[in-house]
């Protein structure tokens, strides 16, 4: 049986880059066994990753998630490469397609058909690790006699952010795995139901511990409106069930009313979307995550009302 694995989100919020080395080392000794980058409008996905490979070699990394479209294939291929040769069967890829906020209007790169780039992508890089010389010409992109000129001596596993069935199906038929967020503990089996029970499914989960329940709602309201609002997120809470429940949010967000989208949410959304309480309860509702299907739980710790290395700490896995 494959030992559990349990994942945290850097870089932090608040330190500094050239500060994580120590906190590296502290995960490890505290039962961590992944570090899980992203990349929104922070640090790249990449830069805290080569630092963990550096720093403390025996951390598992992982990358949730590099849009497909920012970087053109083979820059991407190199990218990925150079953090597989830094982890030798260490590092996990997410790759997904973004949003068009992030694509579009930030990257300036037109967000079309994003079902295809990242399909189109995924099998490139398989290509591109295996030693292929590439000569492509697919729906989304073309690629002309490109090849890796320092192989990749173990390609890395590359898990797909899925959040509908149809990617969800990609994951689990071409890729490793899939990466899922803004889903509750028992959402999971309605992915497992469509990627089956053999797919590995790692889960960025939002973690504020805190007891006060009105803190922990207000945060996760702000949290709920900044991404459900995003149409790919909207879709998928609707494919959840969670469409009555979030309509009116949708309707006063679509109207301009911020303050009024924040008031509708309703607290069990809150509570099923974003993980408050005590540490106990904190873990127990990460734990029904993995009990649900979750093979890497990544938490994400919302540093509001908490000192960080007492969250690290107090959330840490148990024997």
């Amino acid at each position: 049986m494959t030992a559990p694995r349990y994942g945290i989100t850097i870089p932090f919020d608040g330190v500094p880059l050239v500060e994580h080395r120590a906190w590296f080392e502290r995960l490890t000794s505290l039962g961590y066994t992944d570090v899980w980058s992203a990349e929104v409008d922070g640090t790249d996905g990449f830069t805290p990753l080569a630092l963990a490979a550096a720093w403390e070699p025996t951390l598992n990394l992982g990358l949730a998630i590099a849009p497909a479209f920012t970087r053109g294939p083979a820059l991407l291929a190199q990218s990925v490469a150079s953090i597989a040769e830094a982890a030798p069967g260490r590092f996990t890829f997410g790759l997904g397609a973004s949003s068009q906020v992030i694509v579009e209007r930030w990257n300036g790169v037109a967000f079309v058909d994003p079902y295809r780039r990242v399909r189109d992508t995924l099998r490139f890089l398989k290509r591109a690790f295996a030693g292929e010389k590439i000569d492509v010409e697919c729906d989304s992109f073309t690629v002309r006699g490109f090849k890796l000129s320092r192989p990749v001596p173990e390609a890395p596993k590359i898990f797909l952010g899925a959040l509908r069935p149809g990617m969800l199906r990609l994951a689990a038929t071409e890729a490793d795995g899939a990466i899922l967020n803004w889903l509750s503990a028992e959402d999971v089996r309605s992915v497992v139901d469509v990627v089956g029970e053999e797919t590995p499914l790692a889960a960025r989960i939002f973690v504020l511990p805190t007891e006060d329940a009105d803190l922990a709602r207000m945060v996760g309201r702000r949290m709920i409106a900044a991404y459900l609002n995003v149409e790919a997120y909207a879709q998928f809470q609707r494919w959840l069930g969670r469409g009555e429940l979030l309509e009116p949010m949708w309707e006063a967000w679509a109207a301009g009313d911020r303050k009024r989208a924040l008031e509708v949410i309703p607290d069990e959304v809150v509570d099923a979307l974003v993980v408050h309480g005590s540490y106990e309860a904190c873990r127990a509702h990460v734990a029904r995550y993995a009990s649900n299907g979750v093979s890497i739980p990544a938490i994400a710790i919302i540093p509001i009302g908490v000192d960080l290395g007492e969250a690290v700490e107090g959330l840490a896995p148990r024997a």
